[in-house]
């Protein structure tokens, strides 16, 4: 089976075989920026939009060369908001032959959690971040069973466009972040003996700082990051150009290089929150969580 994750900032797809047991066969991520531009007028621009259907049908014939039984296409917050989002599922349809199925902001949460639960397993009751292009998604919860989920509408794309209007970024652009999200945050608080980050900025700051390039997920997948770390590149990063963050760090890829400030604020002001001085980062996030919930399925049928 292969799934396709179709997210406000990058396009993700994974295969998986299931005959023996749970094995992940297959995985790439495109950067497609679909949400760019939103907040201006919340439609989806023309160009993303090309490049986004362009990748994706990329996927589906990468996907029948594998032979799949399944594929199953899901897009988040840009498709829940643009107001041209039917043009774009119907035009998926027609040059696919799929049917993209756009998931609330709980079934995100839900499918993130289920990923991290079933390959990561955390000890006792645990919180998933998972921070996207247009939303970030709170999932906390025990074993594979969820106590609290709340999506907050703040993702690297359009905290960027809103707050980062300078490169590199002023104390005042920084501070005024902050604030932001601190006022965010602080009502999505809840006790857990585990963080979990999820996206592409807590794997980039992960694979540099364990030294994975080019990147392989599995590699990251597990790894954990301490406050100070994520205090570490934020400043680090923050104070460098966008062009310069690519030259000194090649595992940042270009198109991150000038979102992944909003992404390191995020993780920072989580972790002060919830008073964690340590996370765990996982590589896993939607597209496994979709193949998990249909593996279980067939398993428990």
């Amino acid at each position: 089976m292969a799934s396709v994750d179709v997210g406000s900032y990058s396009c993700r797809f994974s295969v998986a075989d299931f005959s023996n047991s749970f094995k992940l066969i297959y995985e790439e991520g495109n950067i497609t920026s679909l949400a760019t531009g939103l907040k201006d007028g919340n439609y989806l621009l023309e160009d993303r939009v090309e490049e986004t259907l362009r990748v994706i049908k990329d996927y589906v014939s990468k996907a029948k060369k594998f032979g799949v039984d399944r594929i199953v296409l899901v897009g988040t917050e840009a498709l829940r908001r643009a107001k041209n989002a039917e043009d774009f599922l119907r035009r998926v349809k027609e040059e696919t032959g799929y049917e993209l199925k756009v998931i609330t902001p709980e079934e995100e949460g839900s499918l993130a959690f289920l990923a991290v639960a079933f390959s990561l397993n955390p000890e006792g009751k645990f919180c998933v971040i998972d921070q996207g292009g247009g939303s970030t998604e709170f999932v906390c919860g025990k074993g594979f069973e969820i106590e609290y989920i709340q999506s907050l509408p703040i993702g690297i794309v359009n905290l960027t466009e809103e707050f980062i209007k300078s490169d590199p970024p002023t104390n005042y652009e920084l501070e005024s972040l902050k604030n932001f999200l601190d006022e965010a945050i602080s009502q999505v608080v809840r006790p857990c003996d585990v963080l979990v980050g999820l996206g592409g900025t807590i794997t980039t700051i992960s694979a540099i700082k364990h030294g994975v390039f080019p990147y392989e997920g599995q590699k990251v997948h597990g790894t954990k990051l301490s406050l100070d770390d994520i205090m570490f590149w934020l400043d680090t990063l923050s104070s460098m150009k966008a062009e310069d963050r690519i030259k000194h760090f090649p595992h940042i890829e270009p198109k991150r290089a000038k979102v992944i400030i909003p992404g390191l604020m995020i993780f920072y002001r989580a972790m002060m929150w919830f008073g964690k001085r340590e996370i765990t980062v996982s590589d896993w996030g939607i597209k496994e969580g979709v193949l998990v919930k249909e593996y279980l399925s067939q398993k428990s049928s």
